[in-house]
């Protein structure tokens, strides 16, 4: 089966074609990084009317890296959730217009579920059971995940996600937009220990997360402490510090609470070398394995909207004519494959 996968859940337009004997055929990505800059984050009309522009040369684009036609396409992925209305709205369109036209089925794909599958994409992939980090854009989840649709929520973020808070902490430090892999590269020049970040909600128990104080307590500490910049690149260090050690204590507990053995991390944030390389320690601490897809892929893309909606376009989950779009969708209320 071959599928075209469509993402435009925020501000890139990500088109892919995945075929299940083949793998990625085609990887079409576009941000819309520069067009947002100026303003210091994402403006929602704009990333819709830019999505419009964007997705049909891109999906021209993907079937002719692809070698195909649209007669060689078996079904059509769209993200219908959750995201920016608007830009979803944009991606759903489109999808359910073609595939009417070219006569194919039509499957609405969870966002957060095509980031938990996209280390699926990778030769080395996890095998069900494992637990879930999901650490991307508005979003800071663990889940526990017994196969396809089978996710059971364990924690989640009750104020600011982990991106969130990267991106106004980045802001706070005079970064450009996208913060967050500014602040990870300023950190790289910190000084360890200089500053020192509390670890939130870490001395209770529970699973969920929670980065607003946090994003405060590095605020207060900008204003205090002036404004070098061997000092901001020290509060950068410390502030990514408390966020990784934060996530991987729960995952830790998690693991513990769970007794399972394998990790998955995605997301955006999952790129963070810091977050990997601790994680990865960690794991190798406790005979267990940490599994994520390279870097394209924990971004928003295509691919992994196109391999999530090959998995339910197998079986059966198909849409109908009307379009609906969930700007909020909860993960655990998918059902299973």
């Amino acid at each position: 089966m071959r599928v075209l996968g469509i993402e435009t859940s925020c501000d890139e337009t990500g088109i892919a074609i995945f075929d299940d004997r083949l793998g990625i055929l085609s990887h079409q990505l576009y941000s819309q990084v520069k067009l947002h800059a100026d303003y210091g984050g994402v403006v929602p009309e704009l990333a819709s009317r830019d999505h419009v522009r964007k997705i049909l040369p891109l999906i021209q684009a993907a079937l002719a890296e692809a070698g195909c036609g649209s007669d060689e396409i078996d079904g059509v992925a769209y993200t219908a959730g959750p995201g920016l209305v608007g830009a979803l709205l944009v991606g759903a369109t489109v999808g359910r217009s073609l595939a009417l036209a070219w006569n194919k089925p039509a499957v609405a794909v969870h966002h957060m579920e095509g980031h938990l599958l996209a280390p699926m994409l990778e030769e080395t992939a996890p095998e069900f059971p494992f637990l879930a980090l999901l650490v991307s854009g508005g979003h800071t989840l663990l889940v526990r995940v017994d196969g396809i649709g089978r996710y059971q929520i364990l924690g989640e973020s009750v104020d600011d996600a982990a991106g969130e808070a990267f991106d106004k902490t980045a802001k706070l430090l005079g970064l450009d937009y996208p913060g967050g892999v500014q602040l990870a590269r300023l950190a790289e020049s910190g000084t360890p220990g200089r500053f020192v970040f509390p670890r939130p909600m870490t001395d209770r128990p529970g699973l969920d997360f929670s980065f607003s104080g946090l994003k405060t307590f590095a605020a207060n500490t900008i204003h205090q402490q002036g404004d070098d910049a061997q000092t901001r690149a020290d509060i950068a260090h410390a502030f990514q510090s408390a966020v990784v050690d934060t996530l991987a204590i729960k995952c830790k507990r998690a693991l513990k609470q769970t007794g399972l053995n394998r990790l998955v991390m995605a997301g955006g944030v999952s790129a963070n070398r810091q977050l990997r390389a601790q994680l990865a320690e960690m794991m190798a601490e406790l005979r267990g394995q940490v599994f994520y897809p390279r870097p394209e892929y924990c971004t928003d893309n295509g691919a992994m909207i196109a391999y999530a909606g090959l998995q339910r376009l197998k079986a059966g989950q198909t849409v109908g004519l009307e379009l609906v779009v969930k700007p909020r969708w909860s993960l655990d209320s998918l059902p299973p494959v």
